[in-house]
């Protein structure tokens, strides 16, 4: 299948800046970028769109930039401690995820949604203290330690 060109009208982690004309896949455009308001399809009549707005939408990614840095001030590095379920042999019943993390953080003073959390290595399965990436905008994250114990 053939690559589709866009337009980006915000920053894309690995892809691009608001206003770069990227190749991508049919797929991610259509069902991500685009429906997500991330991207219109670099068609002339877009792009002279988007240079127009260009500065309109700088300014409004500056503004999220500096909620999401608001946002990962407040909770980086901080401990968060999350009580589980566990067996009478110290093993977790099932398992610790995203929205679990989610949970803990937003007690913790900080609204985090799952999609923010970053797990590269899967769920947690046992007790013990971990470093959570949180993933709050393209330029920002923070790490929390999550420290997870038994009820």
């Amino acid at each position: 299948m053939k690559n589709m060109k866009i337009i980006l009208l915000e920053k894309v982690e690995k892809l691009g800046d608001i206003g770069d004309v990227v190749t991508t896949r049919p797929g991610y455009a259509r069902n991500c970028l685009i429906p997500g308001g991330k991207a219109e399809l670099a068609t002339p009549e877009n792009m002279e769109k988007v240079e127009r707005r260009k500065a309109e939408l700088e300014q409004q990614a500056q503004r999220e930039r500096a909620a999401a840095q608001e946002r990962a001030d407040k909770i980086n590095e901080r401990e968060v401690v999350l009580e589980v379920a566990v067996s009478e042999e110290g093993s977790l019943f099932g398992s610790v995820g995203t929205a679990e993390i989610a949970e803990a953080v937003a007690k913790a003073g900080v609204e985090v949604a799952r999609h923010e959390v970053r797990l590269p290595d899967g769920v947690f399965r046992e007790l013990g203290d971990y470093r959570v990436e949180l993933h709050f905008h393209a330029d920002v994250n923070a790490v929390v330690r999550l420290k997870v114990v038994g009820k």
